[in-house]
């Protein structure tokens, strides 16, 4: 039988509360009961006259807007007001009626400009929200995953300009300045001369001038940097390093330039999650460095890398081929000569080299040099052993658990943000915009999973968290135990 619904239901006027309109599972319902968003007003409270010119929108109204920009991906202010006119859910989240008109889509853009621009404002939200799950309970800072992701910047790839640069000074140059000198004069040679004298000539034959290099630097974005990786087109990106605990939630994040190396930008990531509780710090082989692995076992946190294979050519032999004797200070090859000390570079590396008249002759010379000279040279940082040590912590028990984790913590949330928050690329120009979108972002993350812990019924959901923790440590241990019942 057919059957035709009517349109002027279109037209019909009805008595009903916009409470009751929106489901009570919604994700903004439970993000409302597990945040009290009343501590924006003491944030923002300085960047307001407090009895001069009329009344302002509310700030919390203004920040919940772009959170919702963020929380569902919206690609623009202006496509989430029009959301906002129409979505019952997004108005009752504001605190919005049924007919309040809702702020123009350029408010968000001139109040940022006029009174957020310059301030931590967004960083101390995403704080703000992380305390809340430090404080139920939820987050363990006690290993804690760094890895960097790029993001597209709103750079165009054919405005820039090639500019001569100095390279920044790396964060442990003048330590290992410092230790180079030490180690020169324990082996009897002179110390380096300042690099700064562009006449002066360390005995190893470099040049003294300020080291320089050649960039491209874009004429719209300037912040950001050039940025390519293997057979990945060439953009102009920002890195955004990032670092997280084991169970997912997002501890901390810095904005660099996307063409500045993970292992340069680490110790600012680092100086914002270090904690009396961190034991162990989980990082990619882009961070597998004497000066991180000497800086966090100086701060006697373990620091787990994953195993990088040798650079050497085929047909080589590899540098663990070359044993070194610790007690007399000297390499032994693989037909049992001994490679000498001879200086210490700049770069913090102590250089062994053979004997000439001994590699002449030696059966093994086309698998070791191909120096003119037949002399074979092997450099050994003086931070050696720092990596040593990190070597040693990658074979403890568990430790290749812990490190496959990264694809469940630290590799889901970057995956998260990009496909579900636009986090691929970036409309916001310069790095103080980079930083609110990358606030934001992470806000999100933390507040979906808070809200899917706590939002519901506030015993019921804690008590199934804590169950469900309790059954992953039992699990954990019976990991661990399963090794040593099998010897």
């Amino acid at each position: 039988m057919l059957h035709e619904e009517p349109t002027k239901k279109r037209e019909q006027i009805s008595l009903v509360c916009i409470d009751e309109l929106v489901p009570q599972n919604h994700l903004l319902r439970k993000i409302d009961r597990v945040i009290d968003w009343s501590f924006i007003y003491d944030l923002v409270k300085e960047k307001y006259s407090p009895d001069f010119g009329r009344p302002s929108i509310d700030p919390v109204i203004l920040i919940k807007i772009v959170l919702i920009q963020y929380l569902y991906g919206i690609r623009s202010m202006r496509q989430t007001i029009r959301e906002i006119e129409v979505n019952l859910a997004y108005r009752w989240f504001l605190g919005l009626g049924m007919y309040e008109k809702v702020p123009h889509f350029s408010t968000f853009g001139k109040n940022y400009t006029r009174r957020f621009k310059g301030t931590d404002l967004f960083e101390q939200i995403f704080s703000k929200i992380l305390q809340t799950c430090i404080d139920a309970g939820l987050v363990d800072p006690s290993e804690v995953f760094i890895d960097a992701t790029h993001v597209k910047a709103c750079a165009n790839s054919n405005k820039l300009q090639q500019k001569v640069v100095q390279e920044e000074a790396l964060f442990y140059e003048e330590q290992l300045k410092k230790e180079i000198n030490e180690d020169r004069i324990a082996h009897e040679k002179k110390p380096l001369k300042d690099k700064d004298n562009d006449d002066d000539d360390d005995l190893s034959g470099e040049s003294g001038s300020k080291p320089e290099k050649e960039i491209k630097v874009s004429t719209t974005d300037p912040d950001s940097g050039w940025f390519h990786k293997g057979k990945h087109k060439q953009v102009f990106a920002y890195s955004i390093e990032t670092a997280c605990d084991k169970h997912g939630w997002v501890l901390g994040f810095t904005v660099n330039p996307g063409n500045e190396h993970d292992s340069r930008t680490f110790k600012g990531i680092y100086d914002k999650i270090k904690n009396p509780e961190l034991k162990t710090v989980i990082l990619d082989a882009g961070y597998k460095t004497p000066a991180i692995a000497k800086l966090l076992l100086d701060d006697e946190v373990q620091p787990l890398f994953p195993y990088k294979r040798p650079m050497t050519k085929d047909g080589f032999f590899r540098k663990y081929e070359y044993v070194y004797d610790e007690y007399y200070d000297c390499y032994i090859c693989p037909a049992n000569k001994i490679l000498k000390y001879s200086t210490t570079n700049r770069e913090g590396y102590r250089e062994y080299k053979s004997n000439c008249q001994d590699c002449e002759s030696c059966p093994y010379l086309s698998q070791c040099t191909e120096s003119k000279n037949h002399v074979k040279v092997i450099a050994r940082h003086i931070w050696e052993s720092y990596m040593e040590q990190a070597e040693d912590i990658r074979h403890t028990l568990g430790m290749k658990n812990l490190y496959d984790q990264r694809k469940e913590t630290i590799e889901r949330i970057f995956g998260s943000a990009k496909e579900y928050h636009g986090f691929r690329y970036t409309n916001m120009i310069g790095k103080a915009r980079m930083s609110m979108k990358a606030a934001l972002t992470f806000m999100c993350i933390n507040l979906k999973k808070l809200a899917k812990i706590k939002g519901g019924n506030p015993s019921l959901s804690g008590y199934l968290w804590h169950f469900q923790q309790l059954l992953r440590s039992l699990f954990e241990t019976q990991s661990k135990m399963a090794p040593a019942i099998a010897c």
